[in-house]
């Protein structure tokens, strides 16, 4: 994907997301030869206090707060007028509903004010069209990581298939609380800083709960023994090697038991689907360890695996904005009295019309 602004454009979409702490709005062109082409990508996070979440009615007035200038930054960096803008899409679910509701009156009352056409999108599906667009990855096997979602997705009858999930806690979410268990920064993202004290772990693996059913995952458990050893580091404890644990341990530790896990059902439903391609997309997807061991998989395999970096792969206006496009192309709309939001949408409920 690049900008090519001598080329002619076939339709714009602007794009809006706030399903959790970050406010996205992104504007994407179509070519007339089907090329996507990214305009612009602003985004605006909400960051917590270290030891802290962040709660559905702090996010939602950010998002609120900052909706206005993030939209004016967007469109000025795009350099394209209201009268190019082809549709306003925005995402619909799913994801928290103080966050959502407020994007969606926002994105609402863009369509009425410009007189566009309104387009409600799946947030999974934002991420998996977002992904195909920037690797070229053709038809893989969806390793789906975020902070509120995770998810194993093939493609299959215009319909993207879940072939296994978290039957509690996404594994972003385990993530961020495992790090406010330890008080660590959320800026840039919990996630991130934990990532970085991961690499300079490795002295020990600490035992972990590994809790693999069938093509699913339980993270809960991993996450309350996590809690328990961070609890005795802080009491001194030691690890088996005799040695005092360290925050780096635990975060080395969470991450290499959490993404072998990831890594197992990714190749089982690549072996089931006989497909050679991984695709990892989410926030979680940046991070470089998770790459590393999903490549190492996919290359035992004779494959490959894709991913973006974090403009992509952590929430943006931008996927919300290509998703809508290509649903619109179709000839989807979202009348204004359906366009409501909702915290639960499953990946599996949308035609996937544009694919065939």
């Amino acid at each position: 994907m690049g900008i090519s602004p001598n080329r002619l454009r076939r339709r714009i979409a602007l794009g809006c997301e706030g399903s959790a702490n970050k406010l996205g709005i992104g504007v994407i062109a179509h070519e007339d030869g089907g090329e996507a082409v990214v305009l612009s990508n602003v985004r605006h996070t909400f960051v917590s206090p270290p030891g802290t979440g962040f709660l559905p009615k702090d996010t939602a007035r950010h998002h609120r707060a900052f909706f206005v200038r993030v939209a004016k930054q967007a469109l000025a960096d795009a350099r394209v007028s209201v009268a190019d803008v082809d549709c306003v899409c925005y995402t619909r679910g799913p994801g928290m509903g103080g966050p959502l509701s407020s994007v969606a009156i926002a994105a609402r009352t863009l369509a009425l004010l410009w007189g566009k056409e309104l387009v409600g999108v799946n947030h999974c599906v934002g991420h998996i069209e977002m992904g195909r667009a920037i690797t070229g990855a053709e038809n893989p096997v969806v390793l789906y990581v975020s902070g509120g979602n995770t998810q194993v997705i093939a493609y299959a009858e215009q319909r993207y298939r879940i072939f296994g999930e978290a039957l509690d806690i996404a594994v972003g979410n385990c993530l961020d609380r495992f790090a406010r268990t330890l008080e660590i920064s959320n800026d840039p993202a919990p996630g991130y800083n934990i990532e970085q004290l991961a690499k300079k772990g490795g002295r020990v693996l600490l035992d972990l709960p590994y809790t693999v059913k069938g093509m699913d995952c339980s993270f809960s458990g991993i996450l309350a023994r996590a809690d328990e050893l961070a609890a005795l580091m802080k009491a001194g404890g030691v690890g088996p090697d005799g040695e005092p644990i360290t925050a780096a341990d635990l975060c080395f530790s969470l991450q290499e038991t959490i993404f072998a896990m990831l890594v197992e059902i990714t190749e089982r439903a690549m072996a089931h689907v006989g497909s050679k391609q991984a695709l990892i997309v989410g926030g979680v997807g940046c991070n470089e360890r998770l790459q590393e061991m999903m490549g190492g998989m996919a290359a035992e395999r004779g494959g490959s695996v894709y991913a973006t970096d974090e403009r992509f792969c952590i929430d943006n206006g931008i996927m919300i904005a290509h998703a809508g496009l290509l649903a619109y192309e179709t000839g989807f709309r979202t009348p204004l009295e359906d366009s409501t939001c909702t915290q639960r949408f499953r990946t599996d409920e949308v035609f996937v019309k544009w694919r065939r």
